[in-house]
């Protein structure tokens, strides 16, 4: 078990299976030192537990929870084409997608969900550069999609 996991187990986290594509995509690709994962959703055992606009049908916390579950996901699927999450150097930058109420403007907060779970996980190496972006409808309605910059060492 790689250190990351072990910091995982401590938090009482487990890293999930990598979510199977939704379309024609991989999960995460590899070119040089850098990997770049597709946006995650917040899968749990296949499905998105919680689906509609944030500031409607799901709360601002309740969004935050689901960002820190797609950063998890996240790192399954870096681990899938790196196969040992301790080769991180560090997480370069997260990009969260906020499916938004009209009147939702806190998409930031939300993403911390992803940030602070990247920063508990990884300590310094989990700094990152960021976008929180808000739109309208994500896939199967799920409230929160983020994808992550990596680089590894070989």
């Amino acid at each position: 078990m790689s250190a990351v996991e072990k910091r995982l187990a401590e938090l009482g986290l487990t890293l999930p299976d990598v979510v199977p594509p939704l379309a024609a995509y991989q999960p995460a690709v590899r070119t040089g030192n850098y990997i770049y994962t597709a946006g995650q959703l917040p899968m749990v055992k296949g499905s998105v537990p919680a689906t509609g606009k944030v500031g409607a049908e799901v709360s601002a916390e309740q969004a935050k929870e689901l960002a820190a579950v797609c950063a998890l996901n996240a790192l399954a699927a870096v681990k899938s084409v790196v196969g040992d999450l301790d080769k991180i150097v560090r997480v370069v930058k997260v990009v969260g997608f906020i499916a938004s109420a009209p009147d939702f403007t806190a998409q930031p907060g939300v993403l911390n969900g992803a940030s602070e779970l990247l920063g508990e996980v990884l300590g310094d190496k989990g700094v990152h550069a960021r976008s929180a972006v808000g739109v309208t409808v994500l896939p199967l309605d799920a409230p929160v999609e983020v994808e992550i910059l990596v680089e590894v060492q070989d």
